[in-house]
């Protein structure tokens, strides 16, 4: 099955992601890999679309800034683009 490099990364991310319910009946979740990416909701389900949407921007600010985003089951999202320009063909 053909995966995008950025759709990949995103779910195996996702995949290491731990979710703890808090005192108060919230949730926490945070994707150790990925330091600082952390979020808060009062559903599980609302707190794991929360930490998606924070993994994107926390992705794309890193590779913005010429951060090393941690690679994830074989995705490396610091290598550039794989294809030649189009000059060159």
């Amino acid at each position: 099955m053909l995966k995008y490099i950025f759709t990949g990364y995103i779910e195996s991310a996702l995949s290491c992601a731990e979710y703890d319910k808090l005192e108060d009946g919230t949730f926490f979740g945070r994707i150790a890999l990925c330091k600082g990416v952390i979020a808060f909701g009062k559903t599980l389900k609302e707190c794991e679309k929360e930490l998606q949407s924070t993994l994107e921007d926390w992705i794309l600010v890193g590779l913005r800034l010429g951060h090393h985003i941690p690679i994830i089951e074989g995705y490396d999202l610091n290598k550039g683009p794989s294809h030649e320009p189009m000059a060159a063909v």
